[in-house]
């Protein structure tokens, strides 16, 4: 362990996921192993700026590894993408005695990481976000829980779609992405899923393949819309006016974001906790921890925000088979 490092410092920011909770848990816990003094900051970098930093023991992050949400609160903070704002954040960390940075967020959040640890503050991020869009690493903490909370409110829908024998317009969030989408259009055979990354924006396709199922005897009709393309509501409308076929629209929105994490988020987020606080006690700044492969990596966080992250062409056309009007 780095002589010189004493206390970290944990921070969840951005859009709350299921499983930052045992992140938050792993990391308190981690640092405690190693004789640390742990810190927690609320509110993420809003909180930071306003030093709401208190000090964490192993019975604060007791019973918390099962309960959605963030025990630490999560806020917006645009006074942190200024130069000004990031030389106060780094000048409290030192304040306070920070010397380790933990930060559970997104792209976003790992800016804010970037930018504090070029000001000379060891900073770790651990990918927690429902989206899965960030590109270094092929898992993110709350996906899971999110992807089977849309999933299980999918079947629902569908259920009375078919005793109404209508066409169902099924929004998921994802911002900009389209991996909820893509994972639910498997997981619960829709008909057709709308992608950002993929949409083509000819709504008289999907309405030609609304009428051909129809045709073929089809009694429902499934379209997952990812929140990147959105608009769900109007969308019904123009297909219930070109089809006859009543539409619907249902806008699952933050519900995906709560509830009690899934085994997979709970083990993963401890797991990468543990250790972003292992990269910190070896001296390490400037990462972001990752899942590639069934093996536990890191990153260098400028190489981490500069990638790319595409949808896989094979799930894709996959999805698309599996979904097709066949005649037989």
């Amino acid at each position: 362990m780095a002589k010189e490092l004493k206390t970290i410092g944990v921070l969840t920011s951005g859009g709350d996921a299921p499983g930052m909770n045992a992140a938050i848990r792993a990391v308190v816990r981690r640092g405690l192993s190693k004789g640390l003094n742990m810190k927690g900051i609320l509110k993420g970098y809003d909180g930071l700026l306003n030093e709401e930093i208190i000090d964490m023991s192993a019975k604060d992050v007791s019973d918390i590894i099962g309960r959605g949400g963030t025990i630490l609160y999560t806020a917006r903070c645009a006074e942190m993408r200024t130069e000004e704002g990031q030389k106060k954040a780094a000048d409290i960390c030192r304040k306070h005695g920070i010397d380790g940075l933990v930060v559970i967020g997104g792209d976003g959040s790992f800016a804010g990481a970037q930018k504090l640890a070029n000001l000379g503050i060891n900073a770790v991020g651990i990918p927690g976000t429902i989206d899965l869009d960030i590109a270094c690493t092929e898992y993110t903490i709350g996906f899971d829980t999110a992807v089977n909370t849309a999933m299980e409110a999918i079947d629902k829908v569908r259920d009375t779609s078919t005793s109404h024998e209508r066409c169902s317009v099924i929004e998921v969030m994802g911002r900009n992405a389209g991996y909820l989408a893509l994972w639910c259009g498997i997981a619960n055979g829709a008909e057709d899923i709308l992608l950002p990354e993929k949409y083509d924006y000819d709504e008289q396709k999907l309405i030609n393949n609304i009428i051909e199922g129809r045709k073929r005897g089809k009694k429902h009709h499934i379209i997952i819309n990812a929140e990147g393309i959105g608009h769900s509501s109007s969308m019904a409308k123009r297909i219930e006016a070109a089809t006859g076929i009543e539409t619907r629209a249902t806008i699952l929105g933050h519900m995906q974001r709560g509830g009690s994490p899934t085994c997979i988020d709970r083990v993963h987020a401890s797991m990468m906790g543990s250790y972003a606080v292992d990269l910190l006690a070896a001296g390490k700044t400037k990462r972001v921890v990752g899942y590639k492969n069934g093996e536990y990596v890191d990153f260098d966080i400028n190489e981490a925000l500069a990638m790319e992250k595409g949808i896989s062409e094979y799930q894709y056309e996959v999805a698309k088979s599996l979904s097709a009007n066949y005649s037989k």
